[in-house]
């Protein structure tokens, strides 16, 4: 498998893990963290250090939106039990 494919498979895998994780808003954080060891506040901080590493101006809230699909505040206050 060439680099470009390869790339394209992670990206749409990790997209489909957002979609995923969207899907299932009554899995808390802490479920995700005792079950699997990360949470999605841990895929938040990977994304920021990503983009942290290619020099991209981004911060921890904007990764958590990515993450999230809204604002992290948004998120709890609809969703976190």
């Amino acid at each position: 498998m060439d680099k470009q494919t390869q790339l394209e498979l992670e990206a749409a895998a990790f997209r489909r893990l957002l979609a995923h994780l969207d899907e299932r808003k009554d899995v808390q954080n802490i479920d995700l963290m005792n079950l699997a060891g990360f949470c999605r506040n841990c895929l938040a901080k990977w994304y920021l250090a990503e983009a942290e590493q290619k020099g991209l101006d981004l911060n921890y809230d904007q990764a958590r939106e990515v993450i999230y699909g809204m604002p992290y505040q948004q998120w709890k206050d609809k969703y976190q039990i």
